[in-house]
């Protein structure tokens, strides 16, 4: 199969390179790198990458601290179920699905891609794959830093910084149906993207008074660093901090501060794809490549507003796959 990897992590998005890689159902039953007890194998028909993925050490090196290069990256996916282990329920062969893979395993910038079946949901078929791609981080990342993690109420205040952003439109979204007042924060340039997602103020961090803004329930932070900081003080009493980048000094006086890394939930993901279907959110999406452009796709000569998709598989809106593969032989336990 065709897949983007990388073995170079000094070289950032400019190692990643297109090459031939055996499909992971050919290795499943013969390596522990391969699809494990409850995995499923999908044939990936959209897929996402994080900016910063190849900063992270899971993207380097297995559960164990071992070498697990070349790696394939990319979490984000949507894609057709072509194969199930023993142990797989919920998910059937030909089945549509979209969700998130695990991060210290070879990823969907592929053609195939072995996964948790738990990591997935049903993907409705009047949903497009590159909606679905472009719907799992962003919306799980929202979802679970505004009602998990900040435990925003209807009534309440929020402010989310990179409100134009992947990640900061879709809390944006998420906070205003849930009946919060959002107020967004980012480049002026941002201000009228903010806006339209839903944003009822916005403040530019370039030029604005960020501290004008006043008392707020919840920050919801993608920048870190001294916005996050200036930010804690804004908190009113019993309120939250909820960031994405990592652990940080930034406390409120009277509240919480809490850094939280994604993980995949199919309960959320269908909860999310229902307001997508309804209306409710919508993605932001910069760029559409396909499997054989993905590495300029990612290295590109002009910044690119929104998420850029990868199309692996370019087939039609509600297609299904055949299926051709058979099933995983059963394992015995011993």
């Amino acid at each position: 199969m065709k897949a983007i990897v990388v073995t170079d992590q000094a070289a950032g998005t400019a190692g990643m390179k297109l090459v031939e890689r055996p499909e992971p159902q050919g290795a499943s039953l013969a390596s522990l790198s391969g699809a494990n007890y409850g995995d499923v194998v999908v044939q990936v028909h959209a897929s996402g990458f994080t900016g910063n993925e190849l900063s992270w050490p899971s993207t380097w090196i297995d559960r164990l601290g071992r070498d697990r290069t070349p790696s394939i990256p990319g979490h984000e996916l949507a894609g057709v179920v072509t194969a199930l282990s023993y142990g797989t329920t919920g998910l059937s062969v030909g089945q549509r699905v979209f969700g998130l893979t695990d991060w210290t395993r070879d990823g969907t910038l592929a053609e195939y891609v072995a996964v948790e079946a738990r990591n997935l949901a049903p993907l409705p078929g009047d949903v497009d794959f590159t909606e679905g791609a472009a719907l799992a981080m962003p919306g799980l990342t929202a979802w679970q830093g505004l009602f998990e993690h900040g435990r925003l109420q209807a009534g309440q205040s929020v402010l989310v910084h990179g409100a134009a952003g992947v990640v900061g439109s879709m809390a944006t979204q998420l906070a205003r149906e849930a009946g919060a007042y959002v107020i967004g924060t980012g480049r002026a340039a941002g201000r009228q993207t903010a806006l339209d997602f839903g944003a009822q103020e916005f403040v530019d961090l370039d030029n604005g008074a960020l501290e004008d803004v006043g008392g707020v329930d919840l920050v919801f932070d993608v920048l870190g660093g001294d916005i996050a900081k200036r930010s804690a003080g804004l908190i009113r009493a019993g309120g939250t901090l909820v960031t994405i980048t990592g652990p940080t000094e930034a406390r409120p006086a009277d509240g919480l501060t809490v850094d939280f890394v994604v993980v995949p939930d199919r309960a959320q993901l269908s909860e999310i794809v229902r307001r997508a279907r309804d209306g409710r959110v919508r993605t932001n999406i910069g760029n559409v490549a396909t499997l054989d452009d993905a590495v300029a796709a990612f290295n590109p000569t002009e910044r690119i507003k929104g998420k850029t998709i990868i199309r692996v598989h370019p087939r039609g809106l509600g297609d299904c796959l055949t299926p051709t593969k058979v099933q995983f032989t059963r394992r015995r336990r011993v």
